[in-house]
């Protein structure tokens, strides 16, 4: 496997400054993850001179959407992983290091090592972070006790193993407040698993409750007629309103904050057999403590062109951000183009501004060989991508079913991370 860090060495430029070592590119991308890998892609496809450098300290890059899949038994783990050197574009710098923070009006990246990464445009990608000690007790239990999360690679097996053995009793599923990650997502480990308990004829041994912190199943009411469907197929319990706060692994036992809509709030607590948790999620630190935060932390971006909205040659995509879309690997595909378009832009290198349309796109996972294929964009308008008659993402169809499982783990690594744009198309508003 060829590490681009050698093929590339010439594109950047070493620096010295104050005795500091320091490096240079026409483009700095903060975070190599999907949508910092993409959009580098996406440029690299319409300028192959300019000088792009990825800062991200992984060694490895995880196909994400691929875990509820492995917490379901259908992927294994190594299907959703690749070391992040075969995903670094061919002719991209990767600098392997974390972030300490931006000094924009210098055009500076600072790295924690001390080094200054010098730019002429800035992309931060930088992802989300998954609080996990943002609930008392958790830490110390998950990964045993039958507490699990199809949030993090090495635990996602895990859920699979407590679906497989649970033959009765109590499995609770439960979603923190928003935003988060795919919101979907913890609703599909719920019906994974009673879909296997359904087919295992166990259902009337098992109780299934939901705990949601927010007030609905879905954020676009079109598709929650058929989620409810698999709801009561299931016979799951919906819990609103409920929000994690504590766990105690070896009592098998979780404590719900639970709020009314005047706003008074109580303590319950419920016994469990297995828990799936999704932790509270929030901006990485050295984002939400930088000058291009808004007072939630995230990056401020314009909501349709994704550039900040203070520093002019600074864009940012994927899940750090605060454009009020879903956070989905189908949004940061959707993304990329555009905000490689609006780049070129800048340059005087492209036709013009495109901008978003919120897009983004939840597969839910409601039984094995079905999903009911959520698209949308702001303001929940659906924004599917095939007519009616092919595939109708309020119903749940084999279909939505085959292109996640089968079409688009290729398709992300082989197409949106080589920059091959699918099913986008920015269209200049401006020029």
């Amino acid at each position: 496997m060829t590490n681009n860090t050698e093929q590339v060495a010439t594109v950047t430029h070493d620096l010295t400054r104050n005795g500091r070592a320091e490096e240079s590119a026409d483009v700095v991308i903060v975070g190599g993850g999907a949508a910092g890998g993409a959009v580098a892609a996406s440029l690299r496809k319409r300028d192959g001179n300019i000088r792009i450098s990825i800062i991200d300290a992984a060694d490895v890059h995880y196909y994400q959407p691929g875990w509820t899949m492995v917490g379901g038994g259908i992927f294994s783990a190594e299907d959703t992983v690749r070391t992040m050197a075969s995903c670094i574009p061919d002719g991209v710098n990767w600098i392997k290091a974390e972030v300490a923070g931006f000094i924009p009006e210098e055009n500076v990246v600072v790295l924690v090592d001390g080094r200054r990464v010098h730019y002429e445009r800035l992309v931060v990608a930088a992802g989300i972070k998954l609080n996990w000690d943002g609930i008392e007790g958790l830490t110390e239990t998950l990964g045993r006790n039958g507490v699990t999360s199809n949030y993090r690679f090495d635990l996602a097996p895990y859920t699979w193993k407590l679906v497989q053995e649970l033959k009765s009793g109590r499995a609770l599923f439960t979603q923190p407040p928003m935003p988060i990650k795919c919101a979907g997502a913890p609703q599909k480990a719920m019906y994974l698993s009673g879909d296997y308990w359904s087919k295992k004829q166990r259902l009337n041994n098992i109780d299934i409750e939901f705990y949601n912190a927010g007030a609905v199943l879905f954020g676009v009411k079109d598709y929650v007629p058929a989620l409810m469907e698999y709801v009561e197929k299931y016979h799951a319990q919906l819990k609103f309103n409920h929000k994690l706060i504590r766990i105690d692994g070896e009592k098998k036992t979780a404590w719900f904050e639970v709020s009314d809509g005047e706003g008074n709030t109580e303590t319950v607590s419920r016994e469990f057999d297995m828990i799936h948790v999704v932790p509270p999620q929030t901006a990485p630190d050295f984002i939400s403590n930088s000058p291009l935060a808004d007072d939630g932390g995230w990056v401020d971006v314009d909501q349709f062109t994704l550039r900040h909205k203070r520093y002019e040659n600074i864009w940012s995509l994927g899940d750090v951000m605060n454009a009020p879309n879903a956070k989905t690997a189908a949004a940061a595909r959707k993304q990329a183009p555009i905000v490689a378009n609006n780049m070129m832009a800048d340059m005087g290198k492209g036709p013009g501004v495109a901008h978003y349309d919120g897009y983004g796109s939840c597969p839910l996972t409601v039984e094995r060989g079905k999903i009911v294929l959520a698209e949308f964009g702001y303001g929940g308008k659906l924004l599917p991508s095939f007519p009616t008659w092919v595939l109708n993402g309020k119903k749940a169809t084999s279909l939505a079913w085959l292109m996640k499982e089968q079409l688009m783990p290729p398709l992300y690594w082989h197409g949106m991370l080589k920059g091959h744009e699918l099913l986008v198309k920015p269209k200049p508003v401006s020029k």
